[in-house]
């Protein structure tokens, strides 16, 4: 006992110095910031007055530029140097707070002892020749995740190095104070992880670096091949380690790669907001964050009303009219990549006949004819690829546009228009004019001259749109040629009700609806008309929640990001949204690809041993989960004889999980009308959140909403309102039952009336009370 007091008073004490430098530090910093900042102000106010300016003569003019690029990196590496200033202030601030979480003691084979400190960020001493503390993505941190005492090693870019850690210790610091002091011989003590895990929800994902585990550190520090796919279990913090990898990469290359060119796609925007502090929290910028849908969007101009995923499942859950099934038949066979092979197939066909065209109309009057672009289509080089022959169609009909220009201008609307313009307008055309060097102020208050080069203004102001229009290549009637692909008769095996299939899609579009299995497939075409739209500066894409990326899609984004390397996590026992059909995931079929590593993630630390035990029977293959040691209690079923005693049962469940401090409930509706009459029953008592779009943001307090929603979020305690055999009873809805039970952390409540749903019948009674 005295030696462990000894041991706690010498790493305070330690502490309580480290925190006495970083305050040193941080006011040498705050006060050469403030220096700097002024200064950047007085080069930006003062930049003309110290370059030197002078365009007469050739020479002068590259002095002149010379000066002004001088004083330019001058200001720009001021701000940087601002800016570099700024982050380490921050960081001081978090290392304040609690400095660092490990210390291991590592002897290197033929060495001597190192003392390892390891933080959520490096600082040196007060000279700058020694480590205080290692950041957590050091090589030699590595250690600490992957190894017991005894025999460990390290790799660095000059090989490996190898030794003995003979101390793994792990701290708890709040407020600069030793909380919790461990020495452990395994890689993450259950004590410090049980801590952790077992406080409240919280509305925003936090960092895990002080508890990542060796399995989820492997998948931080992978760099061999471009693309890994992490197949983890609800609970298993693949999310988690998928921020922190992006954090270690961001760090290991950052002289090679910045915050914007890492992308990851997300499920929905509740959940971007839920994991946007875990970066800003260890010092990095965020990256690039986007939905699919959002993307979709950004291609299509508005369009179309895109259909979203979520409305697609909604849709599936509820509809009951004729042609359903056609729908789902639709759903799957447009997932896979036999209908790419189609569009495929379907783009040849179009090199020899089958475009579709718009007429091209200015003020009205159709200048050229739909039938007319065709004809000159066709009529270029078979051997062109279509997005080449395209591109010369868009010259050739900027030529007629220019031709219509001259046409224009001898006509009477012009001058009528002209006569009209408002005073900024008159102003800005006679700036353009005398910039473009058409006229002096001598001429230009001559009264014919001044209407010929204002009608001139006028007509080139009036074709700006269409140019534009022309350059977007929006003269392709790309809704008929998608629609062709459905009446188009292929050599190719069509599902067998592939006309009905096609009458649903045609009618969608024909409403300005793009259904959401549709939007790949018509993306892709695109593409293969217009030429492909590829990012050459992404270096690496995250796709979160994977299972819900058909094959297709997958491949799609795959095309569109040519030189990145591919990370994809997800959990195929919670691919609930349709559009995966009943094609493997993306997460069991990428093994297809070259250059694939695959590594899985089988324990679940969100919720209690018992909330586990309890979930894993829901699944096929569920025996293989691993739960963590945290106690708890059990989940419970409630029966109700009647809808009212069912919502008074939800009602004292809601009472008694308050009265336990649980700070986030969520009730998980399986579709939104279910949610509104959940919401509309508690309404004149707990006042609860309706979250029923995906744009909404994630908060603490009581909320409903419908399980698709709550993906890849957690909360303290989950209330299912009702699992009758009536609600979840087909095959096709068992992820989706599981997905919502396994969001609860602490207390999992299922209410059910009548027969209990065939999902519950096979769990062993004793897993619940």
């Amino acid at each position: 006992m005295e030696k462990k007091t000894s041991i706690w008073k010498l790493e305070q004490s330690r502490i309580d110095n480290i925190i006495e430098l970083i305050r040193t530090k941080r006011t040498g910093l705050e006060e050469n910031t403030g220096q700097l900042k002024e200064n950047i102000i007085d080069l930006r106010k003062n930049f003309w007055e110290d370059v030197t300016v002078n365009i007469d003569e050739p020479d002068e003019v590259i002095e002149t530029y010379a000066s002004i690029k001088q004083q330019a990196e001058l200001l720009s590496e001021r701000e940087r140097s601002h800016g570099q200033f700024y982050k380490s202030i921050k960081l001081y601030n978090r290392l304040e707070d609690s400095p660092y979480f490990a210390r291991i003691d590592f002897t290197e084979d033929g060495g001597k002892k190192e003392t390892v400190y390891i933080g959520i960020g490096s600082l040196m001493d007060k000279k700058e020749d020694d480590f205080l503390i290692y950041d957590w993505r050091a090589p030699i941190s590595s250690m600490y995740y992957d190894y017991s005492p005894g025999a460990a090693e390290y790799e660095t870019p000059e090989g490996k190095i190898k030794g003995e850690m003979d101390l793994k210790r792990q701290f708890l610091i709040r407020k600069g104070k030793i909380t919790g002091l461990f020495d452990t011989g395994i890689t993450i003590g259950d004590t410090l992880l049980q801590q952790v895990l077992g406080g409240n929800a919280s509305s925003q994902m936090k960092s895990i670096v002080a508890t990542i585990q060796k399995e989820q550190n492997r998948i931080i520090r992978y760099e061999k091949d471009k693309m890994l796919v992490v197949q983890g279990v609800a609970g298993s913090g693949k999310t988690s380690a998928a921020m922190q990898r992006i954090a270690y990469l961001l760090y290991r290359y950052r002289k090679t790669i910045r915050a914007d060119q890492v992308l990851l796609f997300s499920p929905n925007q509740m959940f971007i907001s839920y994991v946007s502090s875990v970066l800003p929290e260890l010092g990095e910028e965020n990256m690039r964050q986007n939905t699919f849908q959002e993307y979709a969007a950004q291609r299509l101009d508005d369009e179309y009303k895109l259909e979203t995923p979520f409305e697609q499942l909604e849709y599936l859950l509820t509809s009951r009219e004729d042609g359903a099934d056609a729908r789902i038949d639709g759903i799957h066979f447009k997932a896979g990549l036999e209908f790419k092979h189609l569009i495929d197939e379907y783009v040849k066909e179009l090199a020899k006949k089958g475009m579709h065209f718009r007429n091209i109309k200015f003020r009205g009057e159709r200048i050229v004819a739909a039938n007319e672009i065709n004809n000159y289509f066709y009529q270029l080089d078979a051997a062109m690829s279509i997005p080449n022959k395209i591109e010369q169609v868009m010259e050739w009909l900027l030529e007629k546009v220019k031709e219509l220009e001259k046409r224009e201008i001898d006509k009477d609307w012009p001058v009528e228009e002209a006569a009209f313009m408002d005073k900024k307008d008159y102003l800005d055309a006679y700036k353009s004019l005398q910039k473009n060097q058409q006229f002096n102020e001598e001429t230009f208050d001559d009264y014919q001259r001044e209407e010929e080069l204002l009608t001139r203004v006028v007509v080139e102001r009036s074709l700006r749109p269409l140019r534009k229009k022309i350059k977007k290549l929006k003269f392709i009637h790309l809704r008929k040629i998608y629609q062709g692909l459905y009446e188009h008769d292929l050599p190719f095996s069509y599902p067998d009700n592939w006309k009905q299939i096609g009458e649903k899609s045609i009618a969608a579009l024909q409403s300005n609806i793009l259904y959401a299995e549709d939007i790949t497939p018509y993306l892709y075409l695109q593409d293969q008309i217009e030429g492909r739209k590829i990012n050459p500066v992404i270096q690496y894409v995250f796709i979160d929640e994977a299972q819900d990326y058909s094959p297709f899609q997958f491949e799609f984004i795959r095309q569109l990001f040519p030189n990145a390397h591919f990370t994809l996590l997800g959990d195929y026992n919670q691919a609930i949204l349709a559009n995966v059909g009943e094609s493997p995931t993306i997460l069991e079929a990428a093994g297809g690809y070259e250059h694939v590593e695959r590594m899985k993630l089988m324990r679940s630390y969100r919720s209690t041993k018992p909330i586990v035990e309890f979930t894993s029977r829901i699944v096929p293959g569920g025996h293989e989960i691993e739960a963590f040691n945290r106690d708890g209690t059990l989940p419970r079923i409630h029966l109700a004889d009647s809808e009212p005693s069912q919502f008074d049962q939800i009602k004292t469940t809601i009472r008694e999980r308050q009265q336990e401090g649980q700070e986030t409930i969520a009730i998980l509706g399986r579709t939104k009308e279910e949610c509104q009459h959940i919401v509309s029953s508690l309404q004149d008592e707990f006042s609860p959140r309706y979250i029923y779009k995906e744009s909404q943001t994630f908060e603490k307090g009581l909320m409903v909403l419908p399980v698709y929603l709550a993906k890849g979020i957690e909360f303290d305690s989950v209330i299912i309102p009702d699992a009758s055999a009536a609600t979840y009873y087909r095959e096709n809805e068992r992820k989706l039952f599981y997905t919502a039970c396994t969001r609860a952390m602490h207390e999992l409540d299922i209410c059910y009336r009548g027969e209990m749903s065939p999902f519950l019948k096979q769990i062993p009674s004793e897993l619940y009370e």
